[in-house]
């Protein structure tokens, strides 16, 4: 097995390390660290005092700290993930052996990794990003789905619309053509992204149902950075990932239909009750609703959540496209979903409308995005301190599943006080 150790060191936790950072946090305790002092009334269970700390007690804050409940379970997440990587190095059978198994992921990010791992079965990506752009409820809703993926991200990487449009296709056949394999696994993480594709799955699949059809759904995994995706993990951590896959239930496949239906509704009334409903069994899709309605214009400014976050993250000074995409992504977004491509879309979108929002200028690298200088204008400004509405500035119009949000005032606005959405009649919004 090849090392990445760079690439997976967040999520490949030492035992030895963590004892050395647990005695170095009670000795800094024991100091009156005032930043020790926080970790531990943060992420302490119990109200401790600096005075009666023990060892125990910075143990207990350094697993929270990682994503587990205590040091025991740190401990034996520790000891699964030697053993495991352990079985990958003999070259355990192929955890997927026993029936024609079919891995079903937004993407390709983890194919290699699963290979890696010794997974054997077939590999199938869908990569619609359907959480953003139209979802319309007509024949021809693939090639609605084309153009908006070669006018938006796809222009940044040269694809080709006629391509674009054969991929979706393709994607959306093999969804239905996989109850041919024994078993469907779906490989999923907890963000906006990945759900709304679980949701657009799942209403296929309860067409085209599996023998066996199960959930691999993270939400968080143990570790030393943010858990933003799947992507980050090792091969070890996929099979621990994988022997604690749950089957589909009939409830979930129907709550997968019911997401996907009011996902695509001109109605968002549907969503709007979801979200503040839920969506068990699938509790990570209700989340990941929530969040899809806070990307409806808000009440009092017109912004989309991601919209507000990417001004306030250049409002106090310019900074690169990279160092707002790394903030947005690893601190201020709480729960990341936005590709880097997806990213450069929303900047031109800020900047693009009759009065921008902000202003892009390119950096010294002219081939590298990432390197362009952002900026919030008066107009920004003005939006984000709420002295304007967004939509007063022009910007072109988007589509949320099946509502058209034009260049006029929004039709629909999202209420944070009340966790709805509304509509707006004669300025005066009305509860959904």
């Amino acid at each position: 097995m090849s090392d990445h150790s760079s690439r997976y060191a967040a999520f490949r936790l030492n035992l030895t390390q963590q004892r050395k950072r647990a005695k170095e946090l009670l000795e800094a305790l024991q100091a009156q660290d005032p930043e020790a002092a926080r970790r531990l009334t943060r992420f302490h269970p119990r109200p401790t005092t600096l005075s009666s700390v023990r060892l125990a007690d910075a143990q207990c804050v350094i697993a929270r700290e990682l994503g587990l409940a205590s040091w025991p379970r740190l401990l034996r997440h520790i000891e699964a993930s030697i053993a495991t990587r352990a079985r990958i190095d003999r070259g355990r059978p192929a955890p997927d052996k026993r029936l024609a198994t079919l891995h079903l992921r937004c993407g390709t990010d983890i194919e290699p990794t699963l290979r890696e791992a010794g997974f054997e079965g077939d590999f199938q990506s869908y990569t619609d990003p359907l959480c953003g752009g139209p979802i319309v409820r007509t024949p021809d809703w693939l090639e609605l789905r084309a153009d908006y993926i070669a006018g938006s991200v796809g222009r940044y990487v040269g694809l080709d619309r006629t391509a674009i449009s054969t991929r979706l296709h393709l994607e959306e056949n093999a969804i239905a053509q996989a109850a041919r394999y024994d078993r469907v696994v779906l490989w999923f993480e907890h963000d906006l992204y990945d759900q709304v594709i679980l949701a657009r799955i799942l209403a296929v699949l309860a067409h085209h149902r599996p023998r066996h059809l199960d959930l691999v759904s993270a939400g968080a995994y143990p570790g030393a950075a943010r858990f933003i995706g799947l992507g980050q993990l090792p091969p070890e951590a996929l099979i621990l990932l994988w022997e604690k896959r749950k089957p589909v239930s009939p409830a979930a496949l129907n709550r997968g239909c019911a997401a996907w239906a009011a996902i695509s509704a001109p109605d968002p009334g549907a969503l709007s009750r979801l979200a503040h409903e839920g969506t068990d069994p699938l509790p990570e899709l209700g989340r990941a609703l929530a969040r899809f309605a806070r990307e409806y214009p808000w009440a009092h400014d017109g912004l989309a959540l991601s919209q507000r976050l990417v001004l306030q993250l250049v409002a106090d000074r310019p900074r690169t496209a990279g160092a707002v995409f790394r903030a947005l992504t690893q601190q201020a977004e709480p729960l990341p979903w936005l590709a880097d491509l997806m990213f450069r879309d929303l900047l031109e979108t800020l900047s693009s409308s009759t009065e921008a929002a902000i202003v892009i200028e390119p950096g010294h690298d002219n081939n590298n995005w990432a390197e362009d200088e952002v900026s919030l204008t008066d107009s920004g400004r003005d939006v984000l301190a709420g002295k304007r509405q967004w939509h007063s500035l022009g910007p072109a119009e988007r589509w949320l599943g099946g509502v058209r949000i034009g260049h006029g005032a929004p039709d629909w606005v999202w209420n944070e006080a009340e966790e709805t959405i509304e509509r707006r009649e004669n300025d005066s919004p009305t509860r959904r």
